[in-house]
C-alpha cells in the first residue's frame, strides 16, 4: 500500500544518513591516524572546518552582521553584499577621520605661514618707521661677517629722504615747464593738447540725448522685472539656469545683458578713443608736429577703461598678494574688520572677470556684461562706474572734449543707474564661458 511504501522510503533515508555518518567518522579517523603517523601533511578536514567556523563566528560578531536568516537560503552574491556593507560601516568612518585630520594639518600649516608672514610685515614696518635698517654684512676671507664700513652717522633719516624726493620732483617740473614754454613760443601748440582739427568735424556736435533715453528705458525695464521677481519671492540665480543651454532665455538676465549693458556701453563709448602709444610726457609739447597724430583717433571699448583702471591701480598685485590669498583661504579679513572699499571690490571684480574670460578669448562685450552682472549682484554698479568717471587721468586721456563724459561727468547717467541700487540681484556671471568650461571639464 501507499503507507507501506512511505515507511520503506523513510527507513531507507535513515539508513543512508547512518551510512553517511559512519563514512564521515571513518574518514575523520583515517585522516587523523594518517596525520599522526606523518603520512598525511595537511590537518584533518574536521579540524580545519572547526577552526574556520570559529574564525567566521568571530568575524560575524566583530562586524555586527545580521545573519538571522539561514545561510543556505542566501545566494553567494547576497552574502558578499552583506559582508561589504558590514566592512564599509567600519572602514568609511576611519577614512573620513583620516581625511579630516589631513585637512586640519594642512590648514594649521597654512595658518602658521600666515602668522609668520604677518609678523614679518609688522617687524619690517617697525624698522622702517625707526629709520634704521639692518644692512647685510660682507664676508671676509676668514669666514667671519663684518658690518658695513659706512658710519652710522651717514644714514639718511626719513625727513632728509623726503626732502630729496621733493627736490627731484620740483626740478623735473621746472624742466617740463621750460620745454612747454619753448614749444608754445616756437611751434604754436600747447602741451598735452591735441588740435581740434584732428577730430572728425561731423562728430563735434554729436547729440547724446538718445543714448541717455536708451539707458533710462533699459534701467526701467530691468527695475520692473527685478521687482516682479522679488514680489514672487524668486531671485534669478545661476542654479536656475543650469538646464538652459545658453542661459539667455531668462527675461531678467536678457534685459541686463542685452539691454542695460549695451545702453551703458554706448553711453560710455560716446567720444571715447584710444590714445596713441607714442603720446608721452616728453613728446606732448610737439604733438601737433608729429605725423602720427594727424590721423583721426581710433575708437575704444568701455571695458578697456576698466582694464586700464585695474592696471594703473596695480590690481593684480593687490588681488594676488600672499596676505590676501591666505586670508581668503581662511575667510579672515585683511583690513581688520574694516569694510571693503569700492576701489578694492572693483579691482577684485575686474581680476575675476579677466581670469575667467581671457583664457577662452571672450570679447570685450562679454566681459563687460559679466562685470555689470557682478556689480548688480553686489549693489555697486553706481560706485564702480563713478570710480571711472572720477579718474581724471583716464577721462583726459581717452575722451574727446565734446563727449558726454567730459561735458557732464556722467552725473545724469549715475542718477539713472542709482534706481537699481536698492534691488537685490543674483545674476549668473559666467554665461559666456559656461559651455566652454563644461567642454573643458569633460575632456
Amino acid at each position: 500500500s501507499e503507507r507501506e511504501k512511505q515507511e520503506q522510503i523513510e527507513v531507507q533515508k535513515e539508513k543512508q544518513r547512518e551510512l553517511i555518518l559512519q563514512l564521515k567518522t571513518q574518514l575523520d579517523d583515517l585522516e587523523t591516524f594518517a596525520y599522526q603517523e606523518g603520512s598525511y601533511d595537511s590537518l584533518p578536514q574536521s579540524v580545519v572546518m572547526e577552526r574556520q567556523r570559529m574564525i567566521i563566528n568571530e568575524l560575524i560578531r566583530k562586524l555586527d552582521m545580521d545573519l538571522s536568516e539561514d545561510i543556505a537560503t542566501l545566494s553567494p552574491e547576497e552574502l558578499r553584499q552583506r559582508v561589504d556593507a558590514a566592512i564599509a560601516q567600519i572602514v568609511n568612518p576611519a577614512r573620513v577621520k583620516e581625511q579630516l585630520v589631513e585637512q586640519l594639518k594642512t590648514q594649521i600649516r597654512d595658518l602658521e605661514m600666515f602668522i609668520n608672514f604677518i609678523q614679518d610685515e609688522v617687524g619690517s614696518s617697525g624698522k622702517a618707521e625707526d629709520g634704521h635698517c639692518e644692512c647685510a654684512g660682507r664676508k671676509d676671507g676668514g669666514g667671519s661677517y663684518k658690518g658695513s664700513t659706512r658710519p652710522s652717522g651717514a644714514r639718511v633719516n626719513p625727513e632728509d629722504a623726503k626732502k630729496m624726493r621733493e627736490a627731484g620732483l620740483h626740478l623735473m617740473r621746472r624742466m617740463l615747464a621750460v620745454l612747454q614754454i619753448f614749444a608754445v613760443s616756437q611751434f604754436g601748440c600747447a602741451a598735452g593738447q591735441i588740435p581740434r582739427t584732428l577730430w572728425q568735424k561731423d562728430q563735434a556736435n554729436k547729440d547724446y540725448s538718445p543714448l541717455i533715453k536708451k539707458l533710462e528705458l533699459s534701467v526701467e525695464q530691468v527695475r520692473q522685472l527685478a521687482m516682479k521677481h522679488q514680489q514672487e519671492d524668486h531671485i534669478i540665480s545661476s542654479s536656475d539656469l543650469q538646464d538652459i543651454p545658453l542661459g539667455g532665455r531668462d527675461e531678467l538676465t536678457l534685459a541686463v545683458r542685452k539691454e542695460l549693458t549695451i545702453a551703458l556701453r554706448d553711453l560710455m563709448a560716446h567720444g571715447l578713443y584710444a590714445s596713441s602709444q607714442g603720446m608721452s610726457l616728453v613728446l606732448a609739447p610737439i604733438a601737433c608736429l608729429i605725423p602720427a597724430f594727424t590721423s583721426s583717433p581710433q575708437a575704444m571699448h568701455p571695458w578697456e577703461l576698466f582694464v586700464k583702471y585695474y592696471h594703473t591701480k596695480n590690481g593684480q598685485a593687490f588681488v594676488e598678494s600672499p596676505a590676501r590669498k591666505l586670508s581668503q583661504s581662511f575667510a579672515l579679513p585683511v583690513t581688520g574688520g574694516v569694510a571693503v572699499t569700492p576701489k578694492q571690490s572693483l579691482l577684485t571684480a575686474v581680476h575675476a572677470v579677466l581670469t575667467e574670460h581671457d583664457p577662452f578669448k571672450r570679447s570685450a562685450d562679454s566681459e563687460l556684461k559679466a562685470l555689470v552682472c557682478m556689480a548688480l549682484n553686489e549693489q555697486r554698479l553706481v560706485s564702480w562706474v563713478n570710480l571711472i568717471c572720477k579718474s581724471g587721468a583716464l577721462v583726459q586721456s581717452h575722451y574727446q572734449p565734446w563727449s558726454y563724459m567730459a561735458n557732464t561727468g556722467f552725473e545724469s547717467a549715475l542718477n539713472i543707474l542709482s534706481r537699481l541700487s536698492n534691488l537685490k540681484f543674483n545674476l549668473p556671471v559666467d554665461l559666456a564661458v559656461r559651455q566652454l568650461k563644461n567642454i573643458k571639464d569633460a575632456f
